[in-house]
């Protein structure tokens, strides 16, 4: 409920802006295996202002370079996602506000002597998975080693932390204590209560399907504007070898020696063991217990007995003498080990009041000699071998890579097969072969790989932790681009024909809704429209059922959620599958005045969205005061720069 409530109050936006989010950009840029040969010295800008206040400067350069992180982030989770698309959305404006914030807010720190010491950085450093080494201790040749494979400067690094520390530590308390009246609440709460009807027509773009060709150069006009609707995505070729514990299956055999002594340091293990389980019954008083030990005595069971003073037993089953010392005391231990199976013990002294204890079963378990367990032996011994010298192999791999080894020379060195995938998608299907799918050793190897540069140094990447990994680096690496026409032809020439019926879909939309704003019946205008259409149909439900939970409601639901009441709107399908008549008929209000329950759940989420609010007001206040200058050309200027060097991924 409350994340439906969420989507209504955020913009059409939300999800670009939640990426965005500076301290979610610094650490997710840091945290995560982040990749990009664009960043660092890539900028096409020189080192103009893109804002300034006094003592703090946000350069043209900076500005790109963040961007530019921002959206090689976002692709990872949406590998088509072109820089287009990106800016179109926003994304170069939403980073130049965070930044420009930031820099206000560092400012207003400095002038208010607040400053994040080094010790606070490093400790943050520290904690980064990807400057940790296998044990999860910080290593400072991961740290050095990434630094200069993202083209990163150490200061660089402190000061993105740095600035990402000091948002949280000025901007959430500003947001905290947040209260609402439920006359604020109940608006938004009734929202979701709201239910809405109405009729949706489809006019869709292939009743108006032409069969008359295009020429080619009408087809090659179009399908250079329309390139990136026929976009492949990135393909890498992937060069790799697979490194398995089962290559020391015969050096990790263990000698006769090795068992022996294995079986004498655990002889404990082996040695004969007794066991008990018991109930236990704890009261306070001594009385108390002994009234409890008559009727059991008398032939009650000690639970029927503790039932009638309101009292429960405890089980503890398969008990050692230590555990039963541990759980209990050594006297009850003691005496449940003196008694017999069935004997009741107590009342005996306790930590937490006087116990009777009843033995309800006695198990022992003779000692077992070597030759018993020696298979058991020789299976851990070979186990632990087996991973110590995985352990050991891997570690020379990785100190091979390390002092400049090539991927063919470390290979060749230590005996492993180097191979090469086909070119694959990031999802591991081929472009022209959608029936191919990655075999399982490259499957856990696919993100990596494809988050790496070309120059990067191979890596090991675990398949199955402690057992099989793969050294792998990327081959060939083939940009996205949009295919020759003449491998798409057919494809491209559907979509011309289905684009020419989306715009005749479009203006044969328009004209009907033009006919239902001045009073016609929607179904008669689609009855008069002289095309074989849908019948229109009925759609709407109760805005909190039609949005619940993360589920997104389809466009032409939704948007009667938007619109005036007794008022009618078109709306694309989208892909050029043509056009929506949309008309809203009745809406019926909702009232939570009697839900208190959805009102404190609206309550919560309100007071979440209030305090981001009141940060974000914080922050434009501190702007003001600091009178910080914004360069109005900025994110032109960075749009068009990012534009062109990104022009290989159009």
């Amino acid at each position: 409920m409350l994340s439906v409530f969420r989507r209504i109050i955020h913009s059409k936006f939300g999800a670009l802006i939640a990426i965005l989010f500076l301290g979610i950009i610094a650490a997710a840029f840091i945290m995560g295996d982040i990749t990009s040969g664009k960043f660092g010295n890539g900028s096409l800008l020189g080192g103009g202002s893109a804002a300034k206040t006094k003592g703090q400067t946000l350069s043209q350069a900076e500005y790109q370079d963040r961007v530019q992180r921002v959206f090689e982030n976002a692709r990872r989770s949406n590998p088509a996602l072109q820089i287009g698309d990106f800016l179109a959305q926003g994304g170069a404006a939403q980073v130049y506000d965070q930044l420009v914030g930031a820099l206000a807010l560092r400012a207003f720190a400095d002038d208010q002597n607040v400053h994040i010491s080094k010790r606070l950085v490093d400790a943050q450093i520290a904690q980064i998975p990807a400057f940790q080494d296998a044990a999860g201790n910080f290593s400072q040749e991961s740290f050095r080693a990434l630094l200069t494979r993202e083209r990163l400067t150490e200061q660089a690094l402190r000061d993105d932390i740095s600035r990402e520390i000091l948002q949280r530590q000025l901007l959430a308390p500003v947001g905290l204590g947040v209260k609402l009246t439920d006359s604020q609440t109940l608006p938004y709460a009734s929202l979701l209560l709201e239910a809405r009807q109405g009729t949706v027509a489809a006019i869709p773009a292939v009743a108006f399907l032409d069969e008359k060709n295009p020429t080619d150069a009408q087809l090659n006009d179009f399908y250079k504007k329309n390139s990136a609707r026929f976009m492949i995505p990135e393909q890498r070729r992937i060069r790799y070898a697979i490194i398995d514990a089962e290559r020391f299956a015969q050096a990790s055999q263990p000698s006769d020696a090795e068992i022996s002594a294995y079986y004498n340091q655990s002889k404990a293990a082996y040695a004969a063991k007794e066991s008990r389980s018991v109930e236990q019954l704890v009261l306070p008083t001594q009385a108390g217990a002994k009234a409890i030990a008559d009727q059991v005595k008398a032939g009650k069971s000690l639970a029927d007995a503790a039932k009638g003073a309101g009292l429960a037993v405890s089980t503890l089953t398969d008990q050692s003498r230590e555990a039963l010392t541990a759980t209990a005391s050594k006297p009850v231990a003691d005496a449940a080990w003196a008694a017999k199976q069935g004997d009741l013990v107590g009342p005996v002294r306790g930590a937490l009041g006087w116990l009777l204890v009843r033995v309800t079963a006695v198990k022992e378990t003779p000692a077992r000699p070597l030759a018993a367990v020696r298979d058991e032996i020789v299976t851990t011994l070979r186990a632990q071998k087996e991973k110590q010298l995985l352990n050991d192999f891997t570690g020379k791999i990785e100190n091979a890579i390390a002092d400049g080894g090539t991927f063919q020379e470390v290979a060749k060195d230590n005996g492993l097969t180097l191979e090469t995938s086909p070119a694959l998608l990031a999802t591991g299907k081929q472009v022209k072969d959608q029936a191919y799918d990655a075999p399982a050793d490259l499957k856990p190897v696919l993100a990596p790989v494809f988050a790496m540069s070309a120059d990067d140094d191979a890596q090991l990447i675990p398949i199955t932790p402690d057992k099989r990994y793969a050294l792998a680096a990327p081959g060939e690496i083939i940009a996205a681009a949009p295919p020759p026409l003449a491998e798409v032809k057919q494809l491209v020439l559907a979509q011309y024909k289905l684009n020419a019926g989306n715009a005749k879909a479009k203006a044969l939309a328009e004209q009907i809704q033009a006919k239902v704003a001045k009073g016609a019946k929607l179904a008669d205008a689609i009855a008069q429209a002289g095309v074989n259409l849908p019948a229109p149909q009925m759609l709407g439900g109760r805005r909190a059922d039609i949005m619940r939970g993360e589920q997104r409601p389809p466009a032409e639901v939704a948007i009667l959620f938007a619109m005036a009441a007794n008022t009618v709107k078109t709306l694309p399908i989208g892909q050029d599958r043509g056009y929506f008549v949309v008309q809203l008929n009745k809406i019926e209000r909702g009232d939570a005045k009697g839900q208190p329950e959805l009102l404190n759940q609206v309550r919560t989420q309100l007071a979440e969205v209030v305090g981001q609010e009141y940060g974000q007001q914080f922050e434009r206040a501190i702007e003001k005061e600091l009178k910080v200058t914004r360069n109005a050309n900025a994110v032109a200027q960075v749009r068009q720069a990012l534009s062109t060097t990104n022009s290989g991924d159009q």
